[in-house]
C-alpha cells in the first residue's frame, strides 16, 4: 500500500472511531418518559393553523389534557410509533378531558403530509410549524418527541423518540393525575 492510501485509511478510521466514541457518549443522553427540561414546567404556548388552514391555539385546550407530538411524515421513528399514536387517539379522541396535537416539524413536502395523513387515518389535529416557533419553544432536538401537558398546563411527560399504547398510556394517567410523573 503506497503511503498516500495508507494516510486517507488511517483518516478514514479515525474519523470513523472518533464518530463511533461521539454516538456511545450520546446515546445514554437520550431524554425518557421521565426527563426533559419542561418536565414540571408551564407549557409554551403555541399556535399555527391545521391541514385545513383553520386556526390552533393551545390556548383554546386550557384545562384539558394534551398530547402535543412533534413529527413529520419521512421520519422512520415517526412512522413507526403511527400505528401506536392511531391506536391511542382510537382509544381517547372522544374523551372530554384529552385533546392531541401533531406539530409537523421540518416537512418536506405538503402533499406527502395529506397523503401520510389520509393513508394512516390519523385524525388528531396536525398543526405547521414552518417557523419552527414550537419546536424551539418546547426545546425539541429531533422528531419524534412528545410532550403531556394537565389540564393545568404542566408538562408531566416527556419521550423522545418513538412511543407505543403504554408510554402514551402512562402518560395520559399522569396527565388525570392517576399516577406519578
Amino acid at each position: 500500500m503506497s503511503h498516500p492510501t495508507r494516510w486517507v485509511a488511517l483518516a478514514v478510521l479515525g474519523a470513523t472511531v472518533g464518530l463511533a466514541i461521539v454516538f456511545a457518549v450520546q446515546f445514554d443522553n437520550e431524554p425518557g418518559l421521565e426527563s426533559g427540561k419542561l418536565l414540571g414546567e408551564p407549557a409554551p404556548a403555541f399556535a399555527g393553523v391545521d391541514l385545513v388552514g383553520a386556526a390552533v391555539d393551545s390556548t383554546e385546550l386550557a384545562g384539558k389534557a394534551v398530547l402535543v407530538n412533534f413529527w413529520n411524515e419521512w421520519c422512520l421513528p415517526c412512522q413507526e410509533e403511527t400505528a401506536a399514536l392511531v391506536a391511542f387517539y382510537g382509544a381517547h379522541g372522544d374523551d372530554a378531558d384529552f385533546e392531541m396535537v401533531g406539530i409537523v416539524r421540518d416537512m418536506r413536502s405538503e402533499r406527502a403530509l395529506r397523503d401520510y395523513v389520509l393513508d394512516q387515518g390519523i385524525g388528531w389535529t396536525v398543526m405547521f410549524d414552518p417557523q419552527a416557533t414550537a419546536a424551539v419553544d418546547y426545546s425539541t432536538t429531533g422528531q419524534p418527541e412528545s410532550f403531556m401537558i394537565a389540564a393545568d398546563g404542566t408538562v408531566v411527560g416527556f419521550q423522545a423518540g418513538a412511543l407505543d399504547v403504554g408510554d402514551l398510556e402512562l402518560m395520559l394517567a399522569a396527565a388525570r393525575g392517576e399516577v406519578a410523573s
